[in-house]
């Protein structure tokens, strides 16, 4: 299985500006995250990538799209590789409206309000990233999945900090 993490948000970009939260819930990725997302068709479309997973967060559709579109794939919305709620940007949008900015995907499972209303513990994120990680251990498909998702949860799954836009190859572990 392949991870990556989302390319930058704006949200990303002014944190690291100001060192302060700027008060970003869902933000889109900005010029350089796009780019990240493009780079990431050039290094992952030649790999027997069949499935991308992703969050419902704007900045991880935004990122999968390119690459999807590239494979001819639709993207899978999972909540279970959700970001943990920390942050301004880990609010989250409805899911009528990311159902009707990426309209071809499937978003019935998704309820409206999908975003914790509570700051997560690690202990939970590890949690719910380890039930992740024994869904897909479990899948035929392991090799050929990719899963666009967020710092905290690729922390809790992999115990390693990704940048925007960085992946890894994961083996498959018992």
């Amino acid at each position: 299985m392949i991870v990556m993490r989302h390319g930058q948000s704006e949200w990303n970009l002014r944190m690291t500006q100001t060192g302060r939260d700027p008060g970003i819930a869902d933000p889109h990725l900005t010029g350089a995250g796009h780019a990240q997302a493009e780079a990431a068709v050039d290094r992952l479309a030649h790999l027997p990538i069949r499935r991308i997973i992703t969050s419902p967060y704007r900045r991880a559709l935004q990122t999968a799209t390119p690459l999807a579109r590239a494979l001819g794939i639709t993207i899978e919305v999972n909540l279970g590789v959700r970001e943990h709620k920390t942050y301004s940007c880990d609010v989250g949008s409805p899911a009528s409206k990311i159902a009707a900015e990426w309209p071809h995907l499937d978003f019935a499972h998704v309820p409206e309000v999908w975003w914790p209303d509570h700051n997560e513990t690690s202990s939970a994120v590890k949690k719910r990233a380890r039930h992740f990680a024994a869904q897909m251990r479990a899948a035929a498909d392991w090799d050929h999945i990719l899963v666009v998702s967020h710092w905290g949860f690729l922390m809790a799954l992999t115990g390693e900090s990704f940048e925007n836009g960085e992946w890894r190859k994961l083996a498959v572990t018992p």
